[in-house]
């Protein structure tokens, strides 16, 4: 998490979001392909290099193929619902990792930060694709390097699609909170859990199905993960994120102990809850 406070890190992470969309709307402008929904190369390739100039100016990418994958299905079933799996392929320590959907409205989806009590070998979460587009992975290792990998997906209409068939509805139980265990607890072993938070992350581009005005914007802004009072992760999220998030992700629990989480949202809501590890009967 570095040095910075809280308060100057949700600064940056804004001006990050803000600079991402901006460049969005101005490579949006770039030719396509004619009478087609899919983009030239060229288009693509044009609007990854400003997208990755305005997310890490001045910084070298190398291709991540050894160190990090990818994967989305090639044609999504639900564009509001976009299952993303990150596995990370290599043993140098992986400080961060960035999912940027190049076509979004905000296109940098998500950065989560690593701390000292996770397992960084597999990252999941769903998100809303709004056009067909490439996404990319972004892993920075400890000693500052970034190692990028892509996949295409086909999938329109998710940044649009209701989170509920009403906002009262989509609101019921907000911040409600659930952690699975994924696999048997061994202490000291590396650990899956899949935490789901009631949201319905309102983007700002939904309709009330109802009243047929757009809902206002109210999402998830930051996740916090802890075991025993150290980080597991810490996550930016942003308007991509899926309503009802759900997020599985490993940590490495050296005894029984307590899942602290702590989400805040644009209201300036804050929702925690508390988990026993392993749990009753486990």
């Amino acid at each position: 998490m570095g040095t910075l406070t809280n308060r100057a890190r949700a600064h940056r992470v804004r001006a990050l979001w803000m600079i991402a969309a901006l460049l969005a709307l101005l490579v949006a402008a770039l030719p396509r392909a004619a009478g087609a929904q899919e983009e030239s190369d060229a288009t693509r390739v044009a609007r990854w290099k400003a997208l990755s100039q305005a997310i890490f100016p001045g910084r070298a990418m190398q291709d991540g193929g050894a160190v990090i994958q990818l994967d989305a299905p090639p044609r999504a079933l639900d564009a509001a619902l976009v299952p993303v799996t990150v596995d990370f392929l290599t043993n140098q320590p992986v400080k961060s990792v960035y999912l940027i959907i190049d076509d979004n409205p905000s296109p940098l989806a998500a950065h989560f930060t690593f701390g000292p009590k996770a397992d960084v070998h597999s990252l999941k979460l769903r998100v809303r694709v709004d056009a067909y587009t490439n996404l990319h992975a972004v892993a920075e290792t400890r000693d500052g390097k970034l190692y990028t990998t892509a996949k295409f997906i086909k999938a329109s209409g998710g940044c649009s699609a209701p989170a509920g068939p009403d906002d009262a509805a989509a609101l019921k139980d907000v911040g409600l909170m659930k952690l699975r265990l994924l696999g048997p607890f061994t202490p000291g072993k590396p650990l899956q859990a899949q935490l789901m938070i009631r949201h319905p992350n309102f983007n700002g581009m939904q309709m009330n199905q109802l009243t047929r005005l757009y809902t206002p914007a109210r999402f998830i802004r930051t996740i916090d993960a802890t075991y025993d009072g150290g980080n597991v992760f810490h996550l930016d999220s942003d308007i991509s994120l899926s309503s009802d998030p759900v997020i599985t992700f490993g940590f490495v629990p050296q005894h029984q102990g307590q899942m602290t989480v702590v989400a805040r949202d644009s209201s300036n809501a804050t929702f925690n809850h508390s988990f026993a590890i392993p749990g009753a009967g486990g």
